[in-house]
């Protein structure tokens, strides 16, 4: 007679793995294990149409590490709420803040139970430090906040990090969940935001998209340069500006090429 399920077991148990999931397929293209037969097969069928996918994947991990490194080590920021976690692999967000400030505290917010089971597992904290796990949708803002609050000082500055995760908010309710994120931080807190694009690649991007909002996965849709920038309206945006993922800050060793990807970090005023 077996016990009761632990509550990641039984979240797990839950999963529908017949439906491909973005966090999985992303994984997938990394080379990771953590991924079922719907979604290679979905991740397979996309790159049939953008092959540079997978080098898109790479820059925008590659993107963080940077975003995070200058935010711990020159705007000293020891907070980051991270939204969209995405399944754990090399350099999250707390491995590289807590590499450059022991103390960094990271609340990681996803509502994927895989996700959340790995984190759970895998992601954790320096002595010095602290890290959390939310289970959430991005559309509930203030159940994020609240959560996070167990963790984080929002009296203090927090870097809000929303990595290919507004592409899954289709419609104008993304800037008013941006905004919603943003009155509850302080001055001298910053946003980080990277999304999928039509500026390269385009017409194979919106080909690629339409395949995927047709799996039966969460709706997609891709912005362009202009209007992942308006989510940095009224902030201070940081050179150089809205780019390419692999063209922000760029350091050697990372990917040079430009990907269809394409992020920014801004200050609040």
């Amino acid at each position: 007679m077996t016990g009761p399920a632990t509550p990641d077991e039984d979240q797990i148990s839950k999963l529908d793995t017949n439906i491909p999931h973005s966090a999985r397929i992303w994984n997938f293209w990394l080379g990771g294990k953590d991924n079922f037969a719907s979604d290679r097969q979905a991740g397979e069928q996309i790159l049939a149409i953008v092959p540079d996918l997978v080098t898109s994947a790479r820059a925008d991990r590659e993107f963080l590490i940077r975003a995070v490194e200058y935010l711990t080590g020159e705007a000293g920021v020891r907070q980051f709420l991270d939204i969209g976690t995405g399944l754990p692999t090399a350099d999250n967000t707390h491995e590289v803040a807590q590499r450059v400030a022991a103390e960094s505290r990271i609340v990681y917010v996803d509502n994927d139970p895989l996700v959340l089971a790995h984190a759970r597992a895998l992601l954790t904290s320096r002595p010095e430090g602290a890290t959390d796990y939310i289970d959430a949708d991005i559309r509930e803002p203030d159940k994020i906040v609240r959560e996070a609050a167990r963790t984080l000082d929002f009296t203090r500055p927090v870097a809000i990090m929303l990595l290919g995760i507004l592409n899954f908010i289709v419609d104008d309710e993304a800037h008013t969940i941006v905004s919603r994120l943003l009155d509850t931080v302080p001055v001298g807190s910053y946003l980080v935001v990277s999304h999928p694009t039509t500026e390269v690649h385009g017409d194979a991007m919106t080909e690629a998209v339409r395949l995927w909002n047709s799996t039966g996965g969460a709706q997609m849709r891709l912005r362009d340069q202009e209007e992942v920038a308006s989510f940095f309206d009224g902030l201070e945006l940081l050179e150089p500006g809205v780019v390419s993922c692999s063209h922000w800050r760029p350091v050697a060793g990372h990917t040079s090429q430009e990907v269809s990807h394409f992020g920014g970090v801004a200050r609040k005023l």
